[in-house]
């Protein structure tokens, strides 16, 4: 999954595909470098971040979506907590929608999901809002919590109607979480699996990679891909990374040395 911001403010790459034009030209530059998925956001969630109003979220991800589906066939995800965000991608050729908040945020997100059942879903895990995620979070056992969450969620959408098979979770990397806690997440990618359900990381250029290596955001690339070796070989379903190629090539040269 390719990561494509269209946001100012975002810790990586803010400000860097602020047109629709841009925005259109660095998406079709993860296709070709090997995206299966992109994800387009138009609302930064680094810790501390102020939410969007929603007309300009709006302003900002519809026309990129509508162009991108026209461009491309591969599948487009939504990365919003606000169900008209959603709806709207929806229509303009969005087949994910990747809510950060676990579909709580917004109460009219779960309907929404429900009603529209061609629509896979990404469920997060955050402890807090991005506002106050990373205010000392603790966890007695993270990996164990993140699955009772993540077993509450499930039935609560599959009671609103929504087909489990629909449903891809994500531990949220860095969303209320310290660096010891993401690396316990990271290796209980194989009990979250034990849920049945697809597991998505995005652990790309974050910071507590820079408390591994003391790297600041923009020499964060050989740490994420280190990472995401490690993850393929706990057998993760998904990536969500900025740095498309350099992942889709290490991949192939990892599973190149594992399958003979």
């Amino acid at each position: 999954m390719g990561i494509l911001n269209v946001t100012p403010d975002s810790f990586s790459d803010g400000g860097n595909h602020a047109s629709v034009e841009a925005a259109v030209a660095h998406g079709l530059r993860l296709v070709e470098e090997g995206a299966d998925i992109l994800d387009i956001g138009g609302e930064s969630t680094r810790p501390g971040a102020e939410p969007v109003p929603l007309d300009e979220e709006l302003r900002r991800v519809v026309p990129v979506i509508a162009e991108l589906s026209r461009q491309t066939d591969i599948p487009i995800s939504i990365d919003t907590t606000k169900a008209e965000v959603a709806r709207q991608s929806i229509a303009a050729g969005a087949l994910i929608v990747n809510d950060i908040s676990g579909l709580q945020f917004d109460p009219e997100m779960i309907p929404l999901c429900a009603e529209q059942t061609d629509v896979g879903i990404i469920c997060m895990h955050i402890k807090g809002t991005p506002q106050t995620m990373q205010q000392d979070p603790r966890y007695d056992d993270v990996v164990r919590e993140i699955g009772e969450f993540f077993e509450e969620r499930l039935a609560t959408l599959e009671g609103a109607g929504i087909d489990p098979e629909r449903i891809v979770l994500d531990p949220g990397v860095g969303f209320g979480k310290t660096a010891v806690h993401n690396l316990e997440v990271l290796k209980g990618v194989p009990t979250l699996q034990k849920l049945g359900r697809p597991v998505l990381i995005g652990h790309s250029r974050k910071r507590f990679i820079d408390k591994l290596l003391r790297r600041d955001v923009d020499e964060r690339l050989w740490g994420t891909v280190g990472i995401s070796l490690a993850l393929a070989g706990l057998g993760v379903d998904l990536l969500r990374v900025h740095d498309v190629r350099a992942t889709v090539d290490s991949l192939h040269a990892w599973r190149a040395v594992r399958d003979g």
